[in-house]
């Protein structure tokens, strides 16, 4: 399975990460990020916004699909259990904060975007998901 200019498939996986943060920012407009590292809450903002594009759109990737079936039946099933996972956690978040749950909820979707850039053999997203999980998971226990 070959994508076009755009994977409507990661797209879908972005949308639904993005929907408990969502959630979490309209019920928590207060919060305020306690780490002072100026520099790694760069490296995770860089990084999140770069993996983020790099799910929908196949820049600097010659051929943009699955190498075989099992990577895109990877692809499906390991995404869709790293999302179960986190919504799972998220909601258990929201009732009980715990420093564990909030760096679950910062591991998986680096897991997410670490998986998908392998499968793909998308490499830039690979790079980026590296980055974004060292800030984010940085940045997370620095909050935590």
């Amino acid at each position: 399975m070959e994508f076009g200019w755009l994977n409507i498939f990661g797209a879908c996986i972005v949308v639904l990460m993005l929907v408990p943060n969502i959630i979490y920012a309209i019920g928590n407009k207060g919060e305020v990020n306690h780490c002072t590292n100026k520099l790694m809450n760069l490296v995770e903002q860089i990084g999140r916004y770069a993996c983020i594009v790099l799910m929908w759109f196949p820049l600097m990737v010659w051929k943009f699909g699955f190498t075989s079936k099992i990577a895109m039946i990877s692809y499906f099933w390991g995404n869709g259990l790293l999302l179960l996972i986190y919504w799972i956690v998220f909601f258990i978040f929201i009732k009980r904060k715990s420093r564990g749950r909030a760096l679950v909820l910062a591991i998986v979707p680096s897991c997410i975007f670490l998986l998908s850039g392998i499968l793909l053999g998308h490499w830039l997203l690979v790079c980026f998901a590296v980055l974004f999980a060292f800030g984010h998971i940085y940045v997370t226990i620095q909050n935590n």
